[in-house]
């Protein structure tokens, strides 16, 4: 991929609503500091002061609509500061980075489901950006047990659906099929696990994945 620059120690999650990335984020950060490894986990959009107020402008389900171009442009906004004030830096110094979403999530999100023009994505991500993670676990969930999920969860935790959480299932089904679409496109760095089954299983793939992956490294 010309113009990216692939660091080994970033691992990134993705996957639509509900699929149990805080859950696998924890077990991976875990593992790696069982061994010793440096380890930084972080979300998106968010990870610094200045993103986290951008993700409060794009989840807020305020009165005005978010236009689809303002939608990826503050995405990657967010993205530049949180690559240039936490992911380098740490990559820098040896660390492991695991982030909850990346810019795989605005191929699938703004791109398929939005249908944002996936050129002009791609353009962004090479200026605004310049890395991608070795190592890219995509949660696949169907959309109606996901929406199972989610919605136990605010009950639960007495929450309400953020401003994206409130697309219809036709988005979500659009976000899937991107990152489905995304998966086949990078065979060698996005590998696809069912996030189907209790969250200790899913875990349990996704640490196994990463021994994989850092065995491939030695």
């Amino acid at each position: 991929m010309t113009g990216w620059l692939t660091q080994p120690h970033f691992v990134t999650l993705e996957g639509g609503e509900g699929a149990g990335k805080s859950t696998v984020l924890a077990a991976l950060r875990d593992a790696l500091q069982a061994d010793g490894c440096d380890v930084v986990s972080t979300r998106e959009p968010g990870g610094t002061p200045l993103a986290e107020r951008i993700r409060s402008l794009l989840l807020d389900a305020g009165d005005e609509a978010v236009a689809p171009h303002a939608e990826l442009l503050l995405m990657f906004a967010a993205r530049a500061q949180h690559v240039q004030e936490i992911i380098l830096p740490a990559l820098q110094r040896g660390a492991w980075v695991i982030c909850d979403r990346f810019t795989d999530s605005s191929y699938a999100y703004q791109g398929a489901a939005r249908g944002m023009d996936v050129h002009f994505i791609a353009e962004l991500e090479r200026h605004a950006v310049g890395i991608e993670p070795g190592l890219t676990l995509l949660l696949d969930l169907d959309v109606a047990h996901a929406r199972q999920r989610t919605r136990g969860r605010d009950l639960l935790g007495g929450a309400s659906p953020d401003r994206i959480e409130r697309e219809r299932d036709e988005f979500f089904e659009r976000v899937r099929a991107g990152f489905l679409t995304r998966a086949a496109q990078h065979p060698q760095r996005v590998h696809v696990l069912d996030a189907s089954p209790e969250a200790a299983a899913v875990a349990a793939a996704a640490r196994m994945r990463l021994a994989d992956y850092r065995k491939a490294l030695a």
